[in-house]
């Protein structure tokens, strides 16, 4: 069984005020841990040398939202994946949404990103979805299935050392929520598409739900048999909500 994944991004929030009480009242948490899975908290690029610091020793790792498709040189603004190593960085987030609209990032590009952090030990959670007018159109299931195969052309075998998220772009930050059966419908399909290219890492790679994911909507959703955690956007900035989260029992 696939261990749940619970992953925060924080995008384009925080504080070191802020920060730092979140983290000491998470990490304050008597239950934080004991129940198997795997917890992340994806931080803007300022903060990751306090929030590494903080999360030392903690079950909660540190995550990135970007990483740049180049390993250095000039390149204004960009982050690389070395840089995001010397800070401890385990995941990074690769093609969200919000990067795909707003920096227009291709199907090729997110590819890139992921190849980048592999060569750097860093696990990348590679954000597949559609718009809402994708959704009305029916074409749901041909977009994502597009999304994922650029990495898989590239990335081969390498795809067994990746996380997927499937997050519907009409979902996120809107409080729309797909429903249970909607979501698992699509997680199918990517663990289908996964197989086909190579059957053990479709058993073993997660694939994260990410839409407006909350303790309220949560436990049906990880109770789909294709849905192995989330990428968790507003919980992840309040410590009880996401704590909850943490202790879904699948």
């Amino acid at each position: 069984m696939r261990p749940l994944t619970m992953v925060g991004n924080w995008k384009m929030h925080g504080s070191l005020s802020a920060n730092q009480a979140f983290l000491q009242e998470l990490l304050a948490a008597p239950d934080l841990g004991k129940k198997p899975g795997r917890f992340a908290l994806c931080v803007p690029y300022p903060y990751l040398a306090q929030v590494s610091q903080l999360l030392a020793h903690s079950p909660v790792v540190l995550g990135a939202q970007d990483i740049s498709d180049h390993s250095h040189g000039a390149y204004t603004g960009e982050v690389s994946g070395q840089m995001l190593k010397e800070f401890g960085t385990r995941y990074v987030i690769v093609g969200h949404s919000e990067r795909r609209a707003y920096h227009h990032e291709t199907d090729d590009c997110v590819a890139r990103k992921a190849k980048a952090a592999l060569l750097n030990g860093i696990t990348p959670i590679i954000c597949v979805g559609e718009t809402e007018s994708e959704r009305d159109a029916g074409q749901t299931l041909p977009v994502v299935r597009r999304q994922l195969q650029a990495v898989l052309d590239l990335l081969q075998n390498k795809i067994a050392d990746c996380l997927i998220a499937y997050e519907p772009i009409w979902a996120i930050g809107t409080g729309r929520v797909a429903s249970p059966h909607e979501a698992q419908d699509v997680h199918r399909e990517l663990r289908l598409q996964l197989a086909k290219f190579d059957a053990d890492a479709a058993s073993k790679v997660a694939i994260l739900y990410g839409g407006s994911l909350k303790p309220d909507n949560a436990k049906e959703m990880l109770a789909m048999p294709d849905i192995d955690g989330g990428l968790v956007g507003g919980a992840s900035l309040v410590a009880k909500d996401f704590l909850a989260l943490c202790a879904i029992d699948q």
